[in-house]
């Protein structure tokens, strides 16, 4: 008896089960891949926007001088950490001293030209008074010549008087008339010198006075130039790029040196076009730097998104009108503010690379700021601290030259004693 035989249509698979088990599982394993890939693309890494084209950066405050000069001392090099206000380099004094001596001098010949201004008026005052007393004489003496006049005038007819000495009163008379014009005149003139000489006065004091401010304004040009000749660092930060050297005659904005304060440091994330839909301010980020790798995690926030591309802003714009064009994705800059705890921590470097991530679950924020900044970026308090060293230089000037009975005066006169020269006055 003959066994029967399989059919020749049968598949290999159907006569081999263990390959058909295993085609079963191969395919529920790629099922269940794809599904899982679908689930985490959904869940988690739709919420994420990433990218390695990132780079530090940081504010590069360029040191220049305010005047020209030759450079006597560099006090600060590469690598230097420096606090602001300390000094970096210093240049030849000697040229803003002379002419600080120079407006110092102008300024007191100011004052003394003010003050005599200031004694003028009493002394107008007085001639003013004297001729006045001139008037006065001369109407007495008319007084006297008319009577003298009118008596001889009516003794002429009984011949007790001669016509000669009839004449010499009427000459008395007229030489009275006379002395009266020229004493009304002289009044008259001491009076417009007088008022003249008040309009240089009235409404000011010494200190006020339009010349004396015009030479005090060139005293506190001249005193701050000799404090210029010290160029300090206006923030705390290190020193890098320093190209000055000694000896070095140097103009007014040549660049020196830079200083970078490292704790003020941000990331610019050039993200592609396609992934900024979904990016907006207020966002958080984690960060990596290429310095400290992936153990040294950086928590920052978007703060920003720039206007436009990279290609918009460059030196040589692209020129897509033309007939050969290419589209390339762009990318535009996103601002990333770090932790400042962080940073000290671990500094960064302006110029390194990082990796950004961007958690874009909450899209909530806008893509643009809808209110100006509340405060500056940064400030600095070094500059302004020389205008009250300079203050002080011109009050000790006009002081040394104001004299105690012209100060006086000149705080009874003006129309507000300033506290400078009532403080002088009470000496």
């Amino acid at each position: 008896m003959t066994a029967p035989q399989t059919p020749a249509s049968a598949s290999p698979a159907a006569s081999n089960p263990t390959r058909k088990k295993a085609l079963i599982t191969l395919a529920s394993i790629v099922v269940v891949a794809g599904l899982g890939w679908t689930a985490y693309e959904w869940l988690v890494a739709s919420h994420y926007e990433s990218t390695d084209n990132a780079y530090v950066q940081g504010n590069v405050i360029q040191i220049t001088p305010q005047i020209g000069g030759t450079v006597m001392a560099i006090l600060a090099d590469d690598t230097d950490f420096v606090k602001a206000g300390q000094p970096l380099v210093k240049l030849d004094p000697a040229d803003a001293r002379v002419a600080l001596d120079q407006a110092e001098a102008n300024l007191a010949q100011a004052v003394r030209q003010v003050r005599t201004l200031y004694a003028n008026n009493g002394s107008l005052g007085a001639q003013i008074t004297l001729r006045e007393s001139d008037v006065a004489k001369a109407q007495t003496d008319i007084a006297r010549a008319t009577d003298d006049l009118n008596r001889r005038q009516s003794l002429v007819g009984n011949g007790a008087v001669s016509r000669e000495e009839l004449n010499h009163a009427q000459t008395q008379l007229a030489n009275g008339k006379s002395a009266l014009a020229s004493a009304q005149a002289g009044v008259l003139a001491a009076k417009e010198q007088l008022l003249s000489n008040q309009a240089m006065t009235d409404g000011t004091s010494v200190e006020q006075h339009p010349s004396v401010l015009v030479a005090a304004a060139k005293v506190r040009e001249a005193w701050l130039a000799t404090q210029r000749a010290a160029l300090p660092a206006p923030v705390d930060g290190f020193v890098a790029r320093r190209s000055v050297q000694l000896g070095q005659r140097v103009a007014a904005g040549t660049p020196l040196m830079s200083i970078i304060p490292l704790n003020q440091v941000w990331v610019d994330a050039n993200f592609k076009e396609v992934q900024l839909r979904n990016i907006r301010l207020g966002q958080p980020a984690t960060l990596t730097a290429d310095l400290y790798g992936k153990k040294v995690e950086y928590k920052g926030t978007v703060t920003g998104l720039g206007m436009g591309t990279g290609a918009a802003f460059a030196l040589l714009p692209a020129q897509n009108a033309t007939g050969n064009w290419i589209k390339v994705v762009q990318r535009v800059p996103v601002r990333v503010a770090l932790d400042a705890g962080q940073i000290a921590q671990n500094p960064l470097r302006v110029g390194l690379s990082m990796e950004v991530t961007v958690d874009v679950s909450n899209k909530n924020g806008s893509t643009l700021a809808n209110a100006p900044r509340a405060a500056s970026i940064t400030q600095t308090g070094v500059y302004g601290a020389l205008e009250g060293g300079a203050d002080a230089e011109v009050r000790r000037v006009i002081a040394a030259n104001l004299g105690h009975k012209a100060l006086a005066k000149a705080v009874v006169t003006a129309p507000v004693a300033t506290p400078a020269l009532a403080a002088i006055a009470a000496h």
